[in-house]
């Protein structure tokens, strides 16, 4: 049965061609993440030994990719963004596969008229790597569920912008290796389970009232000539209302879908649950290569005054190794954030 916690890492650094630049072969620290609606990050420390500190320092931002495996199991790939050279030891940053979408713009103009946000997800990272694919693929698990016209401008506005705002409006994404993940925000899949027992020092349920609203207005421009709105007063929580501007919506019914949307995740106040501080108990019988944001854990919990049993969304997994010190072994830590799926949250 996989558990957390237990886990070994190796890493190695390969070229745009797939050609192995460096291997890492003293590995003194490990940490990798996983981010829901965002570019998640990794970072190693190798302690070059033989001909590896020449190899070492060869390697170049965006040119080379670093990619961790755990357990033999390839879990997160992407350009190295930072390299720091000292003696002794090479730090190394990395971006996942959407940071180079963070450095792409749309490269020709588009409209879309009714279309599911995860077609024009789709698009959106089609045309953002048509010009230069360093290698990726896309998985769609199943439509948005929201639809609505979308329209884009030659070279105007970064595509990890407009990604992020499809985000924003019903559709989730995230990545994992070289894929990234196209889903519905109301997406229930569980991958695992955890109670009191797999959290041992314990977790922060929290209750967040700045993210509540009871109606929301979405503009595509701020002249409001492209206006929606879903929600009004509450019955328990009176009247609050947000207000969002993506220039990207070029018609009434799409802001008005895009605002039923935000209203779906802000009503009831979003309840989440943290452990970024806790690390997840070795013993506790979770598969970390399957906890991908976007699907989702059952918590139940009764430690806090808070008592919290329901199906919580994955949002954002950190899982770091170090090779520890002659006095000291090393250790593997898993912590995972989770929140209310726009199902639950409705």
């Amino acid at each position: 049965m996989a558990v957390a916690g237990c886990g070994t890492h190796t890493a190695r650094i390969i070229d745009r061609s797939g050609a192995t630049v460096s291997g890492t072969n003293v590995l003194t620290e490990v940490e990798w993440t996983r981010a829901l609606d965002d570019t998640s990050t990794a970072r190693i420390v190798v302690n070059p030994d033989g001909d590896c500190c020449e190899r070492l320092g060869r390697v170049r931002s965006w040119r080379h990719k670093l990619l961790i495996y755990r357990d033999d199991t390839f879990v997160w790939g992407g350009p190295i963004l930072q390299v720091e050279w000292s003696l002794g030891q090479t730090e190394i940053w990395a971006g996942d596969v959407l940071a180079w979408l963070d450095r792409r713009v749309p490269h020709q103009t588009m409209a879309f008229g009714d279309s599911d946000l995860t077609d024009i997800a789709s698009w959106l990272i089609r045309d953002g790597f048509a010009p230069d694919d360093p290698g990726h693929a896309v998985q769609v698990i199943g439509k948005a569920g929201v639809r609505g016209a979308r329209q884009y401008l030659e070279d105007v506005g970064q595509t990890g912008d407009h990604l992020q705002d499809l985000a924003e409006t019903g559709l989730d994404y995230t990545a994992v290796g070289d894929t990234i993940i196209l889903l519905p925000e109301t997406h229930t899949a569980s991958v695992g389970r955890l109670s009191d027992a797999d959290l041992p020092e314990g977790l922060v349920v929290a209750e967040d009232g700045t993210s509540l609203a009871t109606r929301w207005v979405v503009a595509g421009d701020d002249e409001g000539d492209v206006l929606g709105e879903a929600g009004g007063p509450d019955a328990y929580y009176g009247l609050l209302e947000r207000y969002l501007e993506q220039t990207s919506i070029p018609d009434d019914a799409s802001a008005t879908a895009a605002a039923r949307s935000k209203l779906r995740t802000s009503l009831p106040v979003p309840v989440f649950i943290d452990t970024q501080q806790v690390t997840i108990s070795p013993e506790a019988s979770v598969d970390v290569p399957k906890l991908v944001p976007g699907w989702c854990l059952d918590i139940t919990s009764a430690q806090t005054c808070r008592t919290i049993t329901q199906r919580l969304k994955i949002t954002g997994l950190k899982v770091t190794e170090n090779g520890g010190t002659e006095s000291t072994p090393g250790s593997e830590s898993v912590q995972v954030q989770v929140a209310a799926t726009g199902a639950e949250a409705g």
